[in-house]
């Protein structure tokens, strides 16, 4: 696996309006150092700046990644939205129908899409509110449809939401189709693992972005992965709430302390934990070759980077 000279880490948001808390950036160097915050401003960062600075302001030869999912679940059923006609054959027709269909919404939100007569069929809106396609006939559970990187990740003891879910806090689907807008409008800028090929590296003077890569990512698997180096702790907490806690687990990735202290916003600490850890994980050959990953479930649902 080539390597990097930069880990930026996006902590993304779905939520309704133009700037949001909930989006967090972190970059990390390969040469070292602690990960470090990149300033949103006062305002906090909006998701068109956060597509303006990957298109137009990536330093050359970063990988990127958002913690958003990058497709739908697809291979269950071969088909993303069964029974639809316009239910796309793969990831990059998908990030071209949501953007389609939401042409009018602002600030590459994705309400038009989930309110679409045939699309809402297939997502559950709330608690008694599922659309008569969000499982499949055959499912025995309530959960919703999961991508193979999904069932990876609960090998991995983690619990990830289906995309289809736009319900709860722990509700992964408006972030991941306000991504998947944001990766169509991005398109010849900045290539997406797995759906496209990792690009060579590029001299450091090179364009901007140039030899960089995105990648979806799952904070709370860093998080996870952290804790159980560390020995002894408990797996199951992903959310580090101060820079006490955040700094120990950056020692279990061999990363060197933020110098801060008291409490720290989730965001914040899941961007700056995930940074480090993907300078880490970038390294490990398993990471790029995850053994249920097939070309055609790189071209349909994607993978997330570091499931296995």
């Amino acid at each position: 696996m080539r390597d990097f000279d930069h880990f930026l880490a996006i902590d993304w948001s779905g939520a309704k309006g133009e700037h949001h808390k909930g989006i967090a950036l972190a970059i990390a160097e390969a040469d070292g150092g602690p990960p470090v915050l990149v300033d949103p401003g006062a305002r906090g960062w909006s998701r068109t700046e956060v597509m303006h600075l990957l298109r137009d302001d990536l330093p050359a030869n970063t990988l990127v990644g958002v913690d958003l999912g990058i497709s739908l679940p697809f291979n269950d059923c071969g088909a993303f939205f069964p029974g639809w006609d316009r239910s796309p054959t793969h990831a990059k027709k998908l990030w071209a129908l949501i953007d389609e269909i939401c042409a009018d919404d602002p600030h590459l939100g994705a309400q038009s899409f989930v309110s679409h007569t045939d699309a809402a069929r297939y997502f559950r809106h709330g608690k008694d509110a599922e659309g008569a396609h969000f499982h499949l006939p055959d499912a025995i559970t309530k959960e919703g449809r999961f991508r193979e990187a999904e069932i990876a990740q609960r090998r991995q003891k983690c619990r990830p939401v289906s995309n289809f879910n736009l319900v709860g806090a722990a509700q992964v689907g408006k972030s991941s189709l306000t991504g998947m807008r944001m990766l169509h409008q991005l398109r010849g800028n900045i290539p997406v693992w797995p759906v496209d090929p990792v690009p060579e590296k590029h001299s450091s003077a090179a364009r901007t972005g140039g030899g960089s890569m995105l990648v979806e990512i799952y904070t709370g698997l860093a998080a996870k992965e952290a804790a159980s180096l560390r020995g002894g702790q408990n797996t199951s907490r992903t959310k580090l709430l101060t820079y006490g806690d955040l700094n120990a687990a950056l020692e279990a990735l061999s990363s060197p302390p933020v110098r801060e202290y008291g409490e720290v916003d989730d965001h914040s600490s899941d961007a700056l934990l995930t940074a480090a850890w993907m300078r880490k994980a970038a390294k490990e050959e398993n990471r790029w070759e995850p053994r249920f990953l097939t070309a055609e479930i790189a071209w349909t649902e994607g993978w997330t980077f570091g499931a296995l």
